[in-house]
């Protein structure tokens, strides 16, 4: 890449709010959507597996589906989940889901786990990290559940809930707010600096 023009990566996700905040970055986004089976996580999570060890394995994934596709240059891949009392919440399949989701989060601290992926293809292989970043709710009651449920906004989002949306009581204690989104900036950019070295050190 020549120091005077932007990066392009190409995005293996489904997500429109990772790509504005790729785009965010001044990044060109080329973005290929991994196959469902990969972007919902197919795979379940084995006994003693970690959280943040997860959701590196379903980012790996989603870039080893789009390279499956013939896709080179620069893949970034990104699996967001949250937990609570040790519970994975992804996105909510259903209204019932996402209620349920919320009602376990309500009045508590949770945390929200991002792997992420960057494989400079052909010339290297993966790198995955992981970021944690730890929030708490505010209690929500039954009238402003049923208005937010009502809103959509939990659609598509790990835990039904966004760290975007300012109506939820949702406070970040500690950690990356670019993680909480879905797409770890600062974690991310260490590791395109990484690729970056590699390359030059060949």
């Amino acid at each position: 890449m020549k120091p005077d023009s932007p990066r392009t990566i190409v995005l293996a996700s489904r997500s429109p709010r990772r790509r504005e905040l790729a785009a965010r970055e001044g990044w060109v986004v080329r973005v290929v959507e991994p196959p469902e089976e990969a972007e919902a996580g197919a795979a379940p999570r084995t006994p003693g597996e970690s959280l943040a060890a997860y959701v590196r394995r379903l980012a790996l994934a989603k870039a080893w589906a789009v390279a499956g596709g013939g896709a080179t240059g620069t893949i970034v891949a990104c699996d967001t989940l949250s937990e609570v009392d040790g519970i994975p919440l992804g996105k909510p399949a259903d209204r019932t889901d996402a209620r349920r989701m919320l009602e376990s989060l309500s009045g508590r601290t949770h945390r929200v786990v991002s792997g992420v992926c960057v494989w400079q293809r052909p010339e290297l292989d993966p790198l995955e990290a992981d970021a944690e970043s730890l929030l708490e709710m505010g209690p929500l009651s039954a009238e402003f559940l049923d208005w937010y449920l009502d809103s959509g906004m939990w659609r598509g989002k790990a835990g039904a809930c966004g760290f975007q949306d300012e109506r939820l009581p949702l406070r970040l204690l500690a950690g990356s707010p670019s993680n909480v989104v879905g797409l770890p900036l600062e974690l991310l950019r260490g590791m395109l600096a990484e690729v970056d070295a590699r390359i030059a050190g060949r």
